[in-house]
């Protein structure tokens, strides 16, 4: 491990500081530091730090450090009492960065019960992908009123500073907090592959502690109107799936009705995982009974939003659900599959006459929070190579799985805290909500620390399109998800 030298930043401790009624207000310094906050935030998006796994010559390309030296360099200039920052860097994976900020405003010495408040965000991005409308791209940054455009702007490039901003107008407006470790990692979009051995780097050397609550702005929201905690996330099993059927290709009017097609071939095996008229997987090991203080859940948000999520469907389209309610768990407690990418197929305008050699599908699976991916990932496995269909030649690679998050009960403190936020902040009540994406770091901590608490949310709201063209960050929903940040923060004091 190589370690950069440390950063400090702030005038040093300070005790015995005066008290204000509510220590997470810091209103004037949120609106400023946002104000200062977007012009770093456009240098941020015109950066194409693609994640490993669609840049895997990420170290020699450059654009992960740039994003990482452009964070760093900010976070050195913020005005926090005692923050040190260090890029934690291990052989042949993507750096992270680790700040670290001591418990603020105790009069005599840390205070008792959990040691750390841990926070995360991510800076690696999501590749291109097309469809951006004219005047917009992923590593053009655009704002348009509320919305600023570009990649990786709201997925979630924003978090970190954020969530250092929230920790500043905690100690501006002369309140308490605990102590808190930051941490940006670089790998999430890849399903986050190299943030264990971060994270037992850390373990080991004692540098996070005794984790009590962890913060985290890589979710969502269904509207721009309150505060939404994320109480689950789906997991994820990918792999690609091949199948050969000729050494090269040949002319198909010679071989057709002869030599079976490998797009028939692959058609054949996924029909085993999902039914091709309802789409419900098949695979027993990917469906879950789902608790059913979820459904009440899903119910209460149904009732709340008045309608389902609103996609950019086509005219005409039928939707496999309907129902508002049966909608939400549709997308957060069952299984589903993508095809997310294809090899094998010239585009449509340089299509001879040619029974091609092979067809790769990218599967995509999202299981349920509570399923167990490598079980999935086995079944999936056994049912696309078993009795291959024509005895063609089926070959799987770059397999991945990343487990689901079922999110613990919130303490009362916590609970309270984050409804007076979301009153103070927004004048509604907190809202809560299952996820369909996967946050691989979530159920990699709730295993390591299982008395933690979670406060999982995000900006991830309508048309805001994340993976997908066009993707923006609300700047007025960030700025009061700062503001009920720094709420919890203080309330952790």
């Amino acid at each position: 491990m190589t370690d950069r030298p440390s950063v400090s930043s702030g005038p040093g401790g300070s005790n015995g500081l005066a008290r204000c009624p509510n220590p997470g207000l810091g209103e004037s310094h949120v609106t400023m530091a946002w104000a200062e906050l977007v012009p770093v935030l456009e240098r941020y998006i015109a950066i194409p730090a693609l994640s490993p796994a669609f840049d895997p010559d990420w170290a020699t390309s450059g654009h992960i450090d740039a994003a990482v030296e452009l964070v760093t360099a900010w976070i050195a200039a913020r005005p926090i009492v005692g923050l040190q920052a260090r890029v934690q860097r291990l052989d042949g994976r993507t750096p992270l960065i680790v700040v670290d900020i001591p418990a603020y405003g105790f009069e005599a010495g840390a205070p008792s019960g959990p040691e750390t408040v841990l926070l995360y965000s991510h800076l690696d991005k999501q590749p291109e992908f097309s469809g951006w409308r004219d005047g917009l791209g992923p590593w053009t940054p655009v704002r348009d009123g509320n919305r600023l455009y570009g990649r990786g702007g709201a997925d979630d490039g924003y978090a970190a500073f954020a969530s250092l901003i929230a920790i500043e107008a905690v100690q501006a407006a002369g309140g308490r907090h605990r102590r808190c470790v930051l941490l940006v990692e670089a790998s999430e979009e890849s399903g986050s592959p190299d943030l264990p051995a971060h994270v037992q780097q850390l373990v080991a050397s004692g540098s996070i502690g005794d984790v009590g609550l962890v913060l985290c702005l890589d979710s969502g929201c269904a509207n721009y109107d309150t505060l939404w905690l994320t109480t689950s996330l789906r997991g994820v099993v990918s792999t690609t799936v091949e199948a050969h059927v000729l050494i090269e290709g040949v002319h198909s009017g010679a071989a057709s009705g002869v030599v079976p097609s490998s797009f028939r071939v692959l058609r054949r095996l996924l029909d085993r995982v999902e039914d091709p008229e309802t789409g419900r997987v098949l695979l027993s090991s990917a469906h879950v009974g789902i608790p059913e203080h979820r459904v009440t859940e899903a119910a209460a948000t149904a009732t709340a939003l008045g309608h389902g999520e609103a996609f950019p469907v086509t005219d005409g389209l039928d939707l496999m659900t309907s129902d508002p309610v049966d909608t939400l768990l549709a997308r957060t407690w069952r299984p589903a599959l993508s095809i997310t990418g294809a090899d094998g197929l010239p585009p449509t305008g340089r299509a001879g006459n040619v029974l091609r050699p092979f067809t790769s599908l990218k599967l995509s699976l999202r299981i349920p929070p509570t399923a167990d991916p490598n079980a999935v990932m086995d079944e999936l496995r056994g049912v696309l190579t078993s009795e291959p269909p024509s005895g063609a030649d089926i070959r799987l690679v770059d397999g991945d799985v990343a487990p689901g998050w079922d999110a613990p009960d919130l303490q009362a403190w916590l609970a309270d805290a984050l409804s007076a936020a979301s009153q103070a902040r927004f004048g509604q009540p907190m809202r809560l909500m299952g996820e369909g994406g996967t946050i691989p770091f979530m159920g990699m901590l709730g295993e390591r620390f299982p008395n933690a608490q979670f406060v999982i949310t995000g900006v991830l709201g309508p048309e805001s399109n994340a993976h997908g063209p066009n993707e923006f960050l609300h700047l007025a929903y960030a700025e009061q998800l700062t503001r009920c940040l720094a709420d919890v923060i203080a309330a952790t004091a």
